[in-house]
Order: structure tokens, then sequence, then C-alpha cells
């Protein structure tokens, strides 16, 4: 039967190939895969259910997306286009570590025409195919970028397909790697699955710092982990009174100041100026009792 098998390759980049061979593949093989116009070198990050479920969440090109359109089917079987060739030898995993080896020296090349034909780009990487067909260099610009000259200058330097491709700030750390304020590796590039968008709305939610030099990570975009428990303040929020409303206590009428959603408390101040802090359980009896 054929098995879905998820392919790392380098800057955290994953694809999705099928495995037609009944010999089982396991995490971190080194395998050879089809692609467009060639072969390339990577590692099996992931196999089975686990795969064939990340697959079917955000796979391109594969019978999914048909299937998509029509919800109330069955859902069926992930099906990517390519195939792993074969498992890869010594030899080739030799052969993949000796051009990455090299890409650095590459990127620096590119660099040097990118100030010869005064680009305003950003070149972040570069990286080779297994069997050299192709060339990838990975850039940032603000704005649009007419690269067609270099193009054919890259081509005729290095004697291999160039595809230039635009990445955000976000995807260069993905690509880059790195170690974020918390001391830990970026989750991009570690094991969040997808990038999806940050906005400073999370940020006042949670009552954090709008400084942006205080909530943005090493790609100077906004923290991804905003997110993480964004639906936990916004679900907790709710059973908490506005701040700002005013409320009939047993003390009078009092305004709510502040909400500690942690120790489950919220600070009031009456009429005549005075402040005190009450709980939360003990505000809603004082409240249902006046009201």
């Amino acid at each position: 039967m054929t098995e879905v098998i998820e392919v790392r390759f380098k800057g955290n980049r994953k694809e999705f190939f099928t495995w037609p061979s009944d010999e089982p593949l396991a995490l971190h093989d080194p395998v050879i895969v089809e692609v467009e116009r060639g072969q390339d070198f990577g590692r099996v990050s992931a196999v089975g259910p686990v795969a064939a479920r990340k697959c079917g969440g955000g796979c391109s090109g594969c019978s999914l997306a048909a299937a998509a359109a029509s919800p109330p089917a069955p859902s069926p079987s992930p099906s990517p286009e390519r195939r792993i060739v074969r498992r890869a030898t010594p030899d080739d995993a030799t052969r993949a570590d000796r051009l990455h080896g090299e890409e650095d020296a590459v990127r620096r090349r590119v660099m040097e025409r990118v100030t010869t034909h005064a680009l305003a780009m950003k070149v972040s990487d570069a990286e080779w195919q297994w069997d050299k067909k192709k060339l990838t260099v990975y850039f940032t610009a603000e704005q649009r970028v007419d690269f067609r000259v270099l193009v054919r200058d890259l081509a005729s330097l290095f004697h291999t397909r160039i595809e230039l491709r635009q990445i955000g700030a976000r995807d260069e750390a993905k690509r880059l790697d790195g170690v974020g304020r918390c001391g830990r590796q970026f989750c991009c590039s570690s094991w969040l699955p997808e990038l999806r968008p940050v906005s400073l709305a999370l940020a006042k939610d949670q009552h954090l710092s709008l400084n942006p030099s205080q909530i943005s990570g090493g790609c100077g975009r906004l923290l991804c982990c905003l997110r993480y428990e964004h639906d936990f303040y916004v679900q907790t929020r709710k059973r908490f009174p506005k701040e700002g409303k005013a409320l009939r206590t047993g003390v009078g009428l009092e305004q709510v100041l502040a909400v500690d959603i942690f120790r489950e408390t919220v600070t009031l101040r009456s009429e005549a100026g005075d402040t005190r802090v009450v709980a939360l359980e003990k505000l809603k009896t004082e409240v249902e009792r006046f009201a």
C-alpha cells in the first residue's frame, strides 16, 4: 500500500511524497525524492498516520485539494503527486553535505552580483538541488524587484537553472533558525507547523506592553507565541466585568478599575474615591444581591 511520507530539507522546508514500497521508512532516514526536473536529498520527518494527517491539513497539489470543496463526501487518503525514488546511500549523504558546505560561498557570490546590479534586495540563503540541476536563492525585499537580468547573470555564472524566491521576514527566520528571547530555539524552526498571522490585537487582549521592542521576535515581527494563550485570555475575561463599568455593590456605586484573571480578583473604586480588591465570586454575589 502506498504510504505518505513527510520529508524535511534544508531551512526547515517540508514536502510530502509517496513511498510505494513495503519496506518501512523510519524518522531521519535519508532519501532521494522526485522533484521538478530532477531529484533532491532529504530526511524523513514524519511517517504513517502522522504524515497523512499533516498532509491532509496543509498539503497542496494532491487529491485532497479537490475534495476540500465537498465536505460532506468521505475524506480520501492523501495522495501527493511526487514520490520517494529510493533510500539514500552514504555517498548520497556525503554529496549533499558537500553541496551544503558550498552554499555559503554561493550566497556571497550572489550578493556580489546583486550589488553590481544595484537591486534593493537582501539575499538570505542559497540552496542547491541535490543533482545540481537547480539553484534556489531566497531573498527579502521591501518592494517588488525586477530580477530578470540578475537571473540570466546567475545562470551563466553557475551553469544551472536559477530560481529566485522572495520570502517574508518570518519565513527568513524559519529558514535561518536562531534563539528567541526566551532562550530557546525559534518555534517556527523547531515545531510550529505553520506561520499564522499575529496582530497587535492579541497583545492588547492580554494587556501586554505595546512597545514593539518588547513583543517582537528575532525576525522583527510580533512574537508567534502571542497566539498561544490568546483564547484562554478571551474566554476567561468573559467571566469578569469590563474595566470602567459601574456596578452597584454593598458599598454603593463602584467603578471597575482592573481585573486579575489569575488571582480571580477585581479592583473597584467607590464614588468617594476609596479603592478595594474583592474576589470575583464575592463581587458577583454582591451585585446580584443589590441589583
